[in-house]
């Protein structure tokens, strides 16, 4: 008989029950590794499922530690009970973990803590029972939270698209929807390589329900974007916080899940909710200016440090209208074509490298000496005087945007 087969008031006491059958404390969390029920236990329990316990979601250097053994791997892809050793630098002792299922996606997991004895067949047979048990009690809370998300998503593309006129209207809503308020924010975009599949939607969900780095309390996925609301907990380093967020989740998501993003970008960061829009906005700014200038902005994520990028689309709108010719630049150019030199390459060069000889030579791979002649070149032909700092913006401005203009 099936000692499961019976109608529980909570999934506590579902916990209870398996406990008490198995003689050992159970946790059980949903696949994001948030604590949804946990039996008591007189006897023995370890740091991390007191730790689980408090902050109702297991600590994210216990999750890292177990992919680090494999052991989330083996529970991602099989139905069998999974042992975990004792991995004593994060506190977590010995473990038997399975999988809940339910046809090919993982709703969550029983975590079982080893007592004295090595579990025996019968112990084994009873905790796959209750994991078979415990899927339909864990598919009532998917639907639930099912119908919840799509409110929330709606509510987050209104604030994406400045939908709401004042912060108390934004308050309000997210009160209503059990949305924490958060202190500081930003809006950033993860750009994928392809379009974003179901699949991929779960391990994205995975990883940003496990971190905490900082808060991701809204995102949504539009084709192969991942757009997010990241809170960190201080407006001085929130940038820096977010920075190491981004480059952290595109590592994991290629170790982990072997998915490639391309590029990641993030506005500025808030405190008026109602600036969210904005902050989108210069998100895509980022994107926008990371993809026309590739080599230049490879290592730039935030809008901050975009420099006089954050201006071209206003630059650009507004010779648009009238001439983008640059009497210096064309001289160069022409000067180029004809004599079949790279003179425009080469101040381009030499302004991306703030004028260093040294580094502009070993870029363009010449002798520092033909660099010095070239750019007494340069000035003859251009007219231009390589001294003044106000020539050199507006030379490297037009040429740049030049650039943008033919991207």
């Amino acid at each position: 008989m099936n000692p499961f087969a019976t109608h529980f008031e909570s999934l506590e006491e579902f916990a209870d029950r398996v406990s008490e059958l198995l003689q050992c404390p159970i946790t059980i969390e949903d696949a994001n590794h948030r604590l949804i029920a946990y039996s008591g236990h007189e006897h023995y329990t370890d740091p991390a499922r007191t730790a689980t316990i408090i902050h109702r979601r297991v600590p994210e250097r216990v999750i890292n530690s177990l992919w680090r053994e494999g052991v989330i791997p083996k529970l991602l892809q099989s139905e069998e009970p999974v042992r975990v050793a004792e991995i004593s630098e994060v506190g977590l002792g010995n473990r038997i973990a399975i999988s809940i299922w339910r046809n090919k996606e993982v709703l969550g997991f029983i975590w079982a803590i080893e007592m004295n004895e090595p579990w025996t067949e019968q112990q084994l047979d009873l905790l796959k029972q209750a994991a078979k048990s415990a899927k339909n009690l864990l598919l009532q809370l998917q639907i639930r939270k099912n119908k919840k998300e799509e409110r929330i998503q709606e509510f987050f593309w209104k604030l994406l698209t400045g939908h709401f006129p004042s912060p108390h209207e934004v308050i309000e809503q997210c009160h209503q929807l059990n949305v924490h308020v958060y202190p500081f924010f930003s809006v950033g975009i993860f750009q994928f390589q392809q379009h974003i599949q179901t699949q991929v939607e779960r391990q994205i969900d995975y990883l940003l329900k496990t971190t905490q780095q900082l808060a991701v309390p809204l995102y949504t996925i539009d084709h192969q974007r991942l757009i997010v609301l990241v809170a960190p907990s201080s407006n001085i380093y929130g940038e820096a916080h977010i920075e190491r967020f981004f480059r952290s989740f595109i590592t994991q998501m290629k170790e982990r899940f072997r998915v490639d993003i391309m590029m990641g970008a993030f506005g500025n960061v808030y405190e008026c909710y109602t600036k969210i829009a904005k902050s989108y906005e210069e998100a895509q700014t980022v994107l926008k200016m990371k993809r026309a200038f590739p080599h230049q902005l490879a290592n730039i994520q935030g809008y901050q440090h975009l420099g006089m990028y954050q201006f071209f689309d206003l630059l650009f709108e507004k010779k648009r209208h009238g001439d983008f010719h640059n009497a210096a630049l064309e001289k160069l150019k022409q000067y180029d074509a004809q004599h079949h030199t790279n003179l425009v390459e080469t101040i381009e060069t030499y302004l991306d490298f703030d004028s260093n000889v040294n580094e502009t030579a070993k870029a363009l791979n010449i002798h520092p000496n033909t660099l010095a002649y070239r750019l007494k070149r340069i000035s003859e032909i251009g007219n231009i005087d390589l001294s003044n700092m106000s020539e050199k913006v507006k030379l490297y401005i037009d040429m740049k945007l030049d650039k943008y203009r033919t991207t």
